[in-house]
This record gives structure tokens, C-alpha cells and sequence, in this order.
């Protein structure tokens, strides 16, 4: 192990890089988890944050989902119950408040309290997703949405659609896989490899009695077959995005799976996006990607893990095939500290970060920090993924500065195909979870800053 000394530096980072802001079945273990401990939270950040864009946003949100305060929304996406009247008497009701949510003028960025009686917010007739307090302001706005309307036609169809998978009328395609794992290398081969058992899974679900249900409570008229498919396909990718992830990460540092007792992925800084709606099958694709490993424990870390996950302590084997869900409220170095010195949970054979945000963020990454520092120096191979080019060039200058060793980076081949907005900039273009990565193994980064800068500014 890494002496205490290097592990525990929380040195500064260098003012040339400040971060930059950026507009086989699966078990779960059902033990409480141990009380969550100050930390700076992502979420807590990003709801603050809408009211840099849309001033009285927030407040707004609270209101159509009968909450008084961000603490008893962040107790709901914690699995908690809140103390007033949060829900909803049917679902229209549900689903008229959620699409109130987003009423605010795209251009003037007005709220319906802010209106005169002679104004009312109308959506955009061709994507359904924004909305302008008038012609005036639509017209004006038109150059900026004209290049977004079409992905969020598809943003606005999809918001709708995801209730099938909270409901879980939306199951998604699991079994063994037919083709090799390592011949499937993106969508493309996977969805070829799905083939039939994948179609009349969809088909299944296009003429179910809960789609029926879905389209008419929502109040607007039922797309065509083709689009409703088109986004239970973004969906699955969705889902299904962040075990095959992981599932690249193992493959690209050759890490074997078939080592007795098992292997470990630490999900790092995980939050209730992981957490507050998974099921004992979110993970069985990684799986069935790795056959005959004998056993994978993925154990999600993070201050926003939602409080009804599991926690695990068990080091004992795992049965071959399986894959164990577990997770731990906390920072990850204070976990480690506590838990993985210890004994008490195994070391990770890889370590992920799902758009862990620290180049975003001072506050982030001060917390990020000592993490990465004991990553870099326990030679833990790591995998992190970012939404877009310039999180991705921003956070490989950071990871340059700290010395890592930078083992591969690009377009990730299993990102997830669904478009996501930013929520109070409408017209900002969509963005796609995971859409890039970064592995980095240790020290001494064999690409020197200027050569990296050259390939990111050139293209990845």
C-alpha cells in the first residue's frame, strides 16, 4: 500500500488549472446505510444553480410538487417522506405539474407569476419542449432554438416515456448473450446481437395497456410507432449505459474477472441518479459481457447515495456468476480510510466516476481532490466519463497537472443515445451522459501537456 503521507496531500491546485464551469441474477443486500456526513453535494449544487439562468425557478419546481423546501425534495430523492402533502390525486395531475415545471420563456426567461393577464406561456408547436411568453419573444429566440428544436422533440417525448421504467413496465432485454463479449464492442454490434428478442420486447411494450394509460394522461396526442420506439431505444441505452462502461473499463486495462473471490468496482461519487431507483437487475449486463467471472461487486460511494441502497460489509466470496449492489453514504477517501484500510471491503479492482463535475467547480474540486490523489497514488485503474469535448479537455489539463498517468481517453462507444437538456437554458445544446472517457493508472503521465493539448485541441 501507498504510504499514509501520499495518500492523505491535499495540495492546492496550480492557477493555471482552475476549473473551468461548463453552461447471472444481481444482489442487493438490505442493510441500512450508515449516516451520511457533511459533504458538498452535486445535486444540492445543481438545483442552486437554476437560478443563475431562470431567477424563481427553483421555487417554482418546489410548488408544483408540494414541497416547501430543497431539504424535503432532496428527502424524497433520498427515499424519505416528506413532512406536507407531497404527491399527486392521479396521474394527469402528476403529469400536468411535472410540464408546469418547465413553463418559463425560453427568451425573456418569464415566469407564468410574472406575466401580465394579457400573456400566457405557449409551447414551440414543432419540439413541445419550450416555452415563450409571445410571438415577439419567439421570434427573437427562433435563430438559437432552430439548431435544438429537433433533439428536444426527442428530449420532450423521452421525459415522458422514462415513467414506463420507474413503473417497471419497461423491463429491459436481460440473458446470456449469444456473441462473444468482446466482439461487442458499441450499440451498434449490441442492438445487431439483441436482434428479434429485443424487437418483440419492444413491441410488446409499444402495445401495452400502461402505454395506452401513459398517452392518455398526459393530455397531448400518442406519437407514431416509430418515435415511441425510437425512445425506448434511447432509454435502454440510458440504462444500460453505465455497467457496459464499466464493462469497457475492465476490458481496456485487462483486469480478470475470474480470479477467485471475485472482483470489485467502486462507483465514486455516486448520487441518487445511481441509486434512488435501482434494481437487483441494473447491473446484469455487466455480467452476462464477462461469462464464467466468478462474481463482480459493485459498490456505489458517494454523499448523494440515496438512503433506502444497500450497504455491505461482507469480504466473504461471492457465488460465481453473480453480481452484488451495495453502497455507502460518504466521501470516497474517508471510505477508504474507514472501510477499505480496514479490511472491511475489498480493494477495488477498478474504480468509475460517472461525471464527477471536479472542473467544474471549486468547492468540487476541493473535495475531489484527495480522492484523486489516492488514486493516482494506490495505482487504482480509473475510469471516469464526461458529458462533452470541453469537460473532456478541462478535466485531462487538471488530471495532467496532478501527474496522472492518462492511459487512454475518446468517445465512449456505450454512451448513452439520450439526449439531455440543460434544464434552465433550453436552446443550449443537448448533451449525451457518458459521451467521453478517461482512464488513468497512477503517475507520470506519458503524454507530455503540450502534446495532449495539441490531440484535444485537434480532435479526439
Amino acid at each position: 500500500m501507498a504510504p499514509r503521507s501520499r495518500q492523505r496531500r491535499h495540495k492546492k491546485l496550480p492557477s493555471s488549472v482552475a476549473p473551468v464551469p461548463v453552461t447471472p441474477p444481481t444482489v442487493v443486500t438490505p442493510v441500512p446505510l450508515t449516516p451520511s456526513k457533511p459533504g458538498p453535494s452535486i445535486d444540492a449544487l445543481g438545483f442552486v444553480s437554476l437560478e443563475n439562468n431562470v431567477p424563481g425557478l427553483s421555487q417554482l419546481i418546489l410548488q408544483k410538487l408540494n414541497m416547501k423546501s430543497y431539504e424535503e425534495y432532496k428527502l424524497v430523492v433520498d427515499g424519505g417522506i416528506p413532512v406536507s402533502g407531497f404527491g399527486f390525486r392521479c396521474p394527469q395531475e402528476m403529469f400536468q405539474r411535472m410540464e408546469d415545471t418547465f413553463q418559463f420563456c425560453a427568451h425573456c426567461r418569464a415566469l407564468p407569476s410574472g406575466l401580465s393577464d394579457s400573456k400566457v406561456l405557449r409551447h414551440c408547436k414543432r419540439c413541445r419542449n419550450v416555452y415563450y411568453c409571445g410571438p415577439e419573444c419567439q421570434k427573437s429566440d427562433w435563430p438559437a432554438h432552430r439548431r435544438v428544436c429537433q433533439e428536444l422533440r426527442l428530449v420532450a417525448v423521452d421525459r415522458l416515456m422514462e415513467w414506463l421504467l420507474v413503473t417497471g413496465d419497461f423491463v429491459l432485454p436481460s440473458g446470456p448473450w449469444p456473441w462473444p463479449g468482446e466482439v461487442v464492442q458499441d450499440w451498434d454490434t449490441w442492438f445487431s446481437m439483441k436482434g428479434s428478442q429485443l424487437d418483440a420486447t419492444l413491441d410488446a411494450v409499444l402495445g401495452s395497456h400502461a402505454m395506452t394509460t401513459l398517452w392518455a394522461s398526459v393530455g397531448r396526442p400518442r406519437p407514431d410507432p416509430d418515435t415511441l420506439q425510437g425512445s425506448l431505444k434511447r432509454l435502454l441505452t440510458d440504462a444500460l449505459s453505465r455497467p457496459l462502461t464499466v464493462g469497457l473499463g475492465l476490458r481496456a486495462f485487462g483486469i480478470d474477472v475470474r480470479k477467485t473471490g471475485g472482483s470489485a468496482v467502486h462507483v465514486i461519487g455516486a448520487s441518487h441518479v445511481e441509486t434512488f431507483l435501482a434494481r437487483p437487475g441494473d447491473y446484469d449486463e455487466l455480467g452476462y459481457m464477462f461469462p464464467g467471472h466468478l462474481g463482480l461487486r459493485v459498490i456505489m460511494v458517494g454523499v448523494d447515495v440515496a438512503t433506502g441502497f444497500s450497504q455491505s460489509t461482507s469480504t466473504s466470496p461471492l457465488e460465481p456468476g453473480t453480481v452484488q449492489l451495495s453502497g455507502h453514504r460518504d466521501l470516497y477517501h474517508d471510505f477508504w480510510e474507514q472501510q477499505v484500510e480496514t479490511g472491511q471491503i475489498a480493494r477495488p479492482d477498478l474504480a468509475v466516476a460517472f461525471h464527477p463535475g471536479f472542473h467544474s467547480s471549486p468547492d468540487l474540486m476541493e473535495a475531489w481532490l484527495p480522492t484523486l490523489l489516492l488514486l493516482r497514488d494506490y495505482k487504482i485503474p480509473t475510469l471516469i466519463t464526461l458529458y462533452s469535448h470541453q469537460e473532456l479537455a478541462s478535466s485531462l489539463q487538471i488530471l495532467v497537472e496532478l501527474d496522472t498517468h492518462i492511459t487512454a481517453y475518446g468517445a465512449n462507444p456505450f454512451m448513452s443515445l439520450k439526449p439531455e437538456q440543460v434544464y434552465s437554458n433550453p436552446n443550449k445544446q443537448p448533451v449525451y451522459c457518458s459521451a467521453y472517457y478517461i482512464m488513468f493508472l497512477g503517475r507520470s503521465c506519458q503524454l507530455d501537456k503540450r502534446r495532449l493539448e495539441e490531440k484535444v485541441d485537434g480532435g479526439v
